[in-house]
């Protein structure tokens, strides 16, 4: 088993008072495997990927990845675990402004010491980015710097890949073929992904459906 959540929590202070997002989320993922993540605005659901990533801490349970309780890990510690195990795709693409696109793309993998020229060049001419691969964040188009942002991640074969919403900037085939991507680095490298999404059709292409409600995670 990849990851394993058990009974996490997590509350949020807000003026009117404790806001409980999560209570007492438990699910797990084996290598390979993929699940969507679903559920109405404000459901937890990004806050779920965010301590899933070690971005945050849950008020209490376990978040294990490959056995080790993440929750226990210091912030040195943690930013290996998302250099060289978790990738992430969260909605802000957070693109370096002075790299080219191509550096963007293989800027994960070069701190991951994973930098496989083939595999990103690969995953650029899929993403339909090999006309841009000199061009800067602020030269592309928000679809194309979503398309960097997921081939980031991608080039770095982590083990566990997270995404919110990682299509919503995407008309529907470009969102189609960046979600292939994603499948298909979980089957030939037996990478784990756990995706948030609006849409039903996209998540029924994954294995594993839940949907998150009322703070609470059910199967679909």
């Amino acid at each position: 088993m990849l990851l394993k959540l058990n009974e996490v929590t997590k509350t949020f202070a807000t003026r009117e008072g404790p806001l409980e997002v999560l209570r007492g989320v438990s699910l797990s993922l084996n290598a390979g495997e993929t699940m969507a993540l679903t559920g109405e605005s404000g459901s937890g659901k990004s806050t779920l990927l965010h301590l899933v990533a070690g971005l945050d801490k849950p008020d209490n349970g376990s978040i294990e990845i490959d056995g080790q309780d993440i929750t226990r890990l210091g912030d040195g510690e943690l930013a290996v675990l998302r250099r060289e195990t978790v990738g992430l795709v969260f909605q802000q693409f957070n693109l370096i402004p002075s790299l080219d696109a191509e550096s963007n793309l293989a800027f994960q993998a070069r701190l991951a010491g994973r930098h496989d020229p083939q595999w990103t060049a690969r995953l650029a001419e899929l993403l339909g980015l090999k006309a841009y691969l000199k061009h800067y964040p602020e030269q592309l188009s928000g679809g194309q710097q979503q398309r960097v942002a997921i081939g980031r991640t991608l080039a770095a074969r982590p083990r566990l890949v997270l995404a919110d919403e990682p299509t919503g900037n995407l008309d529907e085939a470009a969102g189609d073929a960046a979600l292939d991507l994603m499948l298909a680095l979980a089957s030939e490298a037996g990478s784990a992904l756990l995706m948030v999404t609006h849409s039903s059709r996209l998540a029924a292409r994954l294995q594993c459906h839940v949907h998150l409600h009322a703070g609470r995670v059910a199967p679909c």
